[in-house]
C-alpha cells in the first residue's frame, strides 16, 4: 500500500493521480512493472513481453547527463513511419506511457499505427541517473531546473533520434513535458527537426492553478525552504518531504483524505488497477531548484528563466538583472500544434490555457488545433479508461495529417 507521501508528491506536476478506492481491480492485464522495478530494463520487462520490438539507447547531454531511452515499433514489423518522441512530466519517467494496459496506452497505440516510438526518461529519474563526471551524491548533479531540460536535454534527445532515423519527428508531451517543448521552440531550437508538437495538459502559464496542495505548498515557500537548507535533490520518499506533507495536512483547506482531488482536480475515469503498476515504479526524484523555478512561475504568472533573486547573479548568468522571458509569440507560426486540456484540471487551469492560446493568436489557423475535454483532469490524460477514445484517437488523426 502506498504511503500518503508517495501519493501526494507523485502527482505534483507529474500528470498522474490516484483514485480514491485503490483496492479495486479489473480484468484488464497490465504490463509487467514489477520486472522493470527490479532493474530488468524497460524493453525486456515491459515492451518485448507484449510482442513489440524494442531497443535500449543512451543519450548524453552537453552538460554530461546520461539519459535512458527506448525505441519500439509495431508487432507486425516492417518499416515504420514518422518517429514520435514521448516526453513525460515531473516526478515521473517514461513509464508514464505504459500505465494503461496494452491496446489502451499511447506508446503501444502509436506503434500499432506504424510509428517509430521513442520514449525518454528525464535526468535524475530511475533510468537516467548517470553523469560523465558527477555522482548522485554530488550537489552539482542536482543544480538544474527545467531551463536545462529545455536547452540541453530536449535538443540532445531530438538530435539523437534525428541522427538515427534521418527524419523529422512528432513530439508529444504531458504536463511539464509541454513546458520544456514550448520553451525550446520559442527560442528557435529544434524547429527544423520537428514535424508537430502535441501538448497534453499544457503547462505554460500557471498563475491560475487551483490545486489546493500546490497552492498551499507555494504559499508555505516549501521549495525555498528545501533550497535554503541545501537539500538539492527532492526525493518524494525522503524524510524532509514527509515532514512537508504532515505540515500540509494540518491546514484546514487541505483534505488529506481526498488527496487526488486536492492536488490534480476531479479526474473522471481513472483505472484503479493502474495504481499497482504506478507505485512499482514511481515517484521519481527531481531537483529542488526545479521545484523552486516552478513556484516562481505560479507566483508571477510568467514563463521566464530561473530567477536567482540576486541581480548580480542574474547578470552573471543572463547578462541582465532579471531573467529572460520565454516569448511564446516567437514559436514559428507554421509549426503544427495540437493542445488538449480538461475542464476539471486543477494544475493545467483552463484559464491559463486560454492565455496560452491568446499568445498563439497569430499562429496559422490550420496549424493550431485545440481540444477541450469536459470532466477531464490532469491524470485522466494518461490513466483514464476512456483516454483512447477521448484523447488518443483524435491525436492519431492529427498526426496523420503530417505524416
Amino acid at each position: 500500500m502506498a504511503s500518503n507521501l508517495q501519493i501526494v508528491v507523485s502527482f505534483l506536476f507529474c500528470g498522474m493521480a490516484m483514485v480514491d478506492a485503490i483496492s479495486h481491480s479489473d480484468s484488464v492485464r497490465f504490463v509487467n512493472f514489477s520486472a522493470a522495478a527490479a532493474g530488468h530494463g524497460v524493453c525486456r520487462s515491459v515492451v518485448e513481453p507484449e510482442g513489440y520490438s524494442c531497443s535500449e539507447h543512451k543519450v548524453t547531454t552537453k552538460d554530461g547527463y546520461i539519459l535512458g531511452m527506448q525505441r519500439l515499433a509495431s508487432k507486425s514489423g516492417g518499416s515504420s513511419r514518422k518517429p514520435v518522441l514521448l516526453q513525460h512530466g515531473l516526478f515521473m519517467d517514461g513509464m508514464t506511457w505504459f500505465l494503461l494496459p496494452p491496446g489502451q496506452n499511447l506508446a503501444f497505440l502509436l506503434a500499432d499505427n506504424g510509428y517509430d516510438v521513442w520514449i525518454i526518461h528525464g535526468r535524475g529519474s530511475k533510468y537516467s541517473r548517470g553523469h560523465v563526471s558527477y555522482d548522485l551524491d554530488d550537489r552539482a548533479y542536482w543544480d538544474w531546473s527545467w531551463d536545462e531540460l529545455a536547452a540541453l536535454d530536449l535538443p540532445a534527445t531530438v538530435d539523437y533520434i534525428y541522427n538515427q532515423t534521418k527524419q523529422k519527428m512528432h513530439y508529444v508531451g504531458h504536463s511539464q513535458g509541454n513546458l520544456i517543448a514550448l520553451a525550446a521552440v520559442s527560442k528557435g531550437h529544434l524547429v527544423n527537426k520537428l514535424t508537430s508538437v502535441t501538448l497534453l495538459c499544457p503547462i505554460a502559464y500557471m498563475h491560475h492553478m487551483s490545486s489546493l496542495l500546490m497552492r498551499g505548498s507555494i504559499d508555505l515557500f516549501f521549495a525555498e525552504g528545501f533550497y535554503w537548507l541545501k537539500i538539492k535533490e527532492f526525493d518524494p520518499n525522503g524524510g524532509p518531504a514527509q515532514k512537508f506533507l504532515e505540515k500540509m495536512c494540518k491546514l484546514q483547506f487541505v483534505d488529506c483524505n481526498n488527496l487526488m482531488t486536492a492536488l490534480s482536480g476531479k479526474n473522471c475515469c481513472l483505472k484503479p488497477s493502474a495504481m499497482d503498476s504506478f507505485m512499482e515504479n514511481e515517484p521519481q526524484p527531481t531537483s529542488t531548484k526545479n521545484l523552486l523555478h516552478l513556484s516562481q512561475m505560479v507566483r508571477r504568472g510568467t514563463i521566464a528563466m530561473y530567477d536567482y533573486d540576486n541581480e548580480d547573479q542574474n547578470v552573471k548568468r543572463y547578462g541582465q538583472p532579471t531573467p529572460p522571458v520565454y516569448d511564446i509569440t516567437q514559436i514559428p507560426k507554421d509549426l503544427p500544434l495540437y493542445l488538449t486540456y480538461g475542464s476539471t484540471d486543477a494544475i493545467t487551469s483552463a484559464k491559463d490555457v486560454q492565455i496560452l492560446l491568446r499568445s498563439l493568436k497569430d499562429h496559422m489557423g490550420d496549424k493550431l488545433m485545440s481540444q477541450f475535454v469536459d470532466n477531464y483532469a490532469h491524470a485522466d490524460y494518461v490513466m483514464a479508461d476512456n483516454a483512447r477514445e477521448k484523447v488518443y484517437e483524435p491525436l492519431l488523426a492529427f498526426l496523420k495529417l503530417y505524416n
